[in-house]
């Protein structure tokens, strides 16, 4: 066996190393804050010494056992009192020292797991579940009151004495470890653009915080913009950052640190993976092949399916093959989200047949979102069952579980802290197989296709649009091809979100048990979902927004995956019209002297509202409209014959539209209480072309959008709620169309009927009776998707309203 490594590591330890009198910094005596001077003040009301003198006597008894011990009798005095004694030599002399000056600490509350002193506090080592570690900590810990046990060996040293005095229970002190109040110390925060605060306000408070604010980025702890930031694509000074590799976060950062009193993680406020700098420029259905076009989200996929080999293997240059032997592709990808061990990794395991049939195993590990700085490894083998057996070795390690029955029959059984496989499928994801920017143009020419409908088709069949969503998702990694997984890893998905929703309904939990529950959800969805920014889930809006809304993306970009396929060769053969015919769907432009074209645009004008991000407003211009007969939905005519018919808008990604016009809008994943959910597992639509265009949003330098209109019959019996309905799973089974009021409404006066019996609640948006309504407008919620048929898609533009730019004089010469 030949191994070629491409990166090593080396460790080296001396267990019998002595920890002399070498200066080691001891633990700072806590600052005196409010909570300190208080616990101060108690302890000499009761004749006891100060937390300055306990901190005083702490330093004292870690220089004399520090010099006196060594790190295998300390090993030896962890393991007396049933701590964890296989941990690095730095890790051993703090909790020695603390377990025998302040006692035994008691287990964790939430998991019964053990306690561990670590920077601000006593922090869980314990696993929840078998996908998540314990998430607790605290800065007082329960204490045993118990004798500390002391090995015989011990008793022969220069501290015994020592010990020995803070064995007894009542003659330790209590450990006070003040709280944090300047979050910011040592820390340089660059500002960028206009934030919802003055960049003087945040200097004020940054610098009330212990940080200080740097002028440009160099130097930067990280750069804070405002949530639009993204929207608009990035600023020069994002940019500086992003290719300096200076953390881009949200201004929410700032914010939750102050209010938690510590730097909040970084990671999980990132946006500059959003941020497509390069990304300004035609819209897509705009763009020609002879436009030099720069590529602009993130990197390119390195794995796009079952059979890719991954890219930096560079074997793909040399033939390179995923070796199929008895019906098994010896091709996986794990990750693992483990945020009370601070993991989020990926690894890629591949046996790769390349040029003269040489086989390779290559072996890839490292944290999602972080490429290159991955661990990889290329092994050439001689035999293939040797090889085979090694990769099962390795799965095994990794996982806990068995390869070939993984792959057999998809048989797994999730391991604390073990990778979990990502179960990928035969085929190409589209962020690979999609047209690539400059083929768009070339597409679109040799297409028999109408060419507005070949310019819908070029935009829908791009690798960009579904790029952009998961950038936007933060489900981007180039290591796993999110777009391209199982309909079984899909469902695993689904059936994880649905089960915690209902546990989440009935539970009763509060407190630190109420935030291991969370937690022990939000690792399981990133590992069964990889991100690049994992956070902890903490509500419903989140749980709507970053859980379900994105899984129902992930499925439908599954979903245009499998119709687009790889279309990375020649556009000469016309592969627009082959996806076009595969989708099932008549697709035909309307003129602009329709009198449907005409309706539609007014319904438009009289239900928008700007959409604002930031404080910028956006207004909306029509680009095309085309008429729609998918044969996933009811006709025009089947569903004339059901009753109380509305046309209503339904908004929508672009990367979600190609699974509509094939298979029809899906009912909600899930019921939350929040708008778009409150309903349960129906089809939501409004009356209000305003809500539609929040979802139809893509970003200023994506300016294009779609809007869907279809014709739904909320059936025999209607019911009204200004509040989410208590039950919902009986308008789910008695197929009772239900209506959410929001707090504007549009104006009857204005409704008209169309198609002789289809009301258009086309009108002015006034303020409705419904001030306290969760919603902002009007939602219509029907259950079965056979109520529901898509007659239009509208193409707009999203332009900014009411903002002035200043010339800028260019130098002379």
């Amino acid at each position: 066996m030949k191994v070629h490594e491409k990166r090593s590591h080396s460790h080296a330890s001396d267990e019998e190393k002595k920890v002399t009198t070498r200066k080691h910094k001891a633990e700072a005596a806590p600052k005196k804050s409010k909570i300190a001077n208080e616990g101060e003040d108690n302890d000499k009301v009761n004749g006891r010494s100060s937390v300055a003198d306990v901190a005083a006597e702490f330093e004292k008894f870690c220089r004399e056992t520090r010099e006196h011990l060594s790190i295998k009798q300390m090993r030896e005095i962890l393991e007396a009192n049933a701590r964890d004694a296989s941990i690095a030599d730095e890790a051993v002399v703090p909790r020695c020292q603390d377990i025998l000056f302040y006692g035994p600490v008691g287990d964790c509350p939430v998991c019964g797991g053990t306690l561990e002193f670590s920077g601000d506090g006593y922090h869980c080592q314990g696993a929840y579940s078998e996908w998540s570690s314990c998430v607790y900590s605290t800065r007082s810990p329960p204490r045993r009151e118990e004798p500390v046990n002391i090995p015989e060996s011990i008793g022969k040293t220069p501290v015994y004495d020592l010990i020995e005095k803070h064995r007894d229970p009542k003659s330790r002190p209590k450990r006070e470890i003040a709280v944090a109040d300047k979050p910011f110390v040592g820390m340089m925060i660059a500002l960028s653009g206009r934030l919802s605060l003055t960049h003087q306000y945040w200097k004020k408070k940054i610098e009330k915080n212990g940080g200080k604010v740097a002028n440009s980025v160099i130097g930067a702890t990280c750069l804070v913009v405002s949530p639009s930031e993204r929207d608009r694509g990035g600023s020069s000074k994002v940019a500086e950052a992003v290719e300096r590799g200076i953390p881009v976060v949200r201004e929410a950062w700032l914010t939750d640190s102050i209010k938690e009193k510590q730097a909040e993680t970084l990671d999980a406020y990132d946006i500059a993976s959003d941020i497509a700098v390069e990304g300004k420029g035609l819209a897509l259905d705009q763009q020609d092949s002879s436009v030099v076009a720069l590529e602009t989200l993130t990197a390119e996929l390195k794995v796009f399916g079952k059979r890719g080999v991954h890219i930096d293997s560079k074997l793909q240059n040399e033939g390179g093959k995923i070796l199929e032997k008895d019906g098994i592709l010896f091709n996986c990808a794990l990750t693992v989200c483990d945020q009370g061990r601070n993991l989020n990794d990926f690894c890629i395991m591949q046996l790769i047949v390349a040029r003269e049939n040489r086989l390779y195993l290559y072996y890839r590990k490292g944290k999602i979102g972080d490429s290159p700085r991955a661990d990889d490894k290329l092994e050439e083998w001689e035999n293939v069952n040797d090889a085979i057996r090694e990769f099962a070795k390795l799965f095994e390690e990794l996982t806990g579980g068995q390869f070939e029955l993984w792959e057999r029959e998809k048989k797994i059984h999730k391991k604390n802290m073990k990778f979990f496989p990502i179960d990928i499928d035969d085929g190409v994801e589209v962020r690979y197989g999609g047209l690539g920017l400059r083929q768009l143009g070339v597409a679109a020419a040799h297409s028999k296709l109408d060419p507005k409908v070949a310019n819908l088709m070029k935009v829908l069949c791009s690798q960009e649009i579904y790029r952009y969503a998961l950038v936007e998702m933060g489900y981007d990694s180039p290591e796993i091809p999110i777009g391209m997984v199982t309909d079984l890893h899909l469902r695993r998905c689904e059936e994880t979100l649905k089960e915690f929703v209902e546990k989440l309904k009935s539970s009763t939990v509060t407190g630190n048990k109420a935030d291991a529950f969370w937690a022990d959800f939000t690792q399981r969805w990133f590992t069964l979902i990889p991100t690049t920014r994992p956070f902890p889930f903490k509500d419903y809006e989140e749980l709507a927004d970053q859980g379900a809304s994105s899984y129902e993306a992930i499925r439908d970009i599954n979903t245009a995956s499998r119709l687009i396929g790889d279309m990375s060769g020649s556009t000469l053969d016309d592969p627009l019209f082959e996806r076009y015919v595969k989708l099932n769907c008549s697709v035909s432009p309307l003129e602009k002297e329709e009198d449907d074209y005409k309706m539609i645009v007014k319904y438009l004008d009289k239900t928008y509202d700007p959409v604002r991000i930031g404080d910028v407003s956006y207004g909306v211009s029509v680009e095309n409209i085309f008429a729609v007969e998918a044969s996933a939905c009811p006709s025009l005519d089947d569903i004339k014959k059901l009753p109380n018919k509305v046309l209503l808008w339904c908004g929508t990604r672009s990367s979600n539209l190609l699974r509509h016009l094939q298979m029809g809008f899906l009912p909600s994943t899930c019921s939350l209480p929040v708008p778009g959910y409150m309903f349960g597992r129906a089809i939501v639509c409004s009356d209000a072309a305003a809500e539609a265009a929040r979802y139809g949003f893509t970003a200023v330098d994506r300016p294009e959008g779609f809007l869907v209109l279809a014709v739904a019959s909320l059936g025999e019996e209607i019911q009204e709620f200004s509040s989410p309905p208590e039950d919902t799973i009986s308008l789910e089974e008695k197929g009772i169309g239900a209506k959410g009021l929001g707090k504007k409404k549009t104006d009857e006066s204005e409704h008209f009927v169309w198609k002789d019996d289809i009301k258009v609640p086309c009108g002015k948006l006034i303020p409705s009776e419904h001030k306290e309504s969760p919603l902002e407008y009007n939602e219509y919620a029907v259950y079965d998707p056979q109520q529901v048929s898509i007659r239009f898609l509208v193409a707009v533009k999203y332009e900014e309203q009411d903002v002035e730019y200043e010339a800028v004089e260019q130098p002379e010469g």
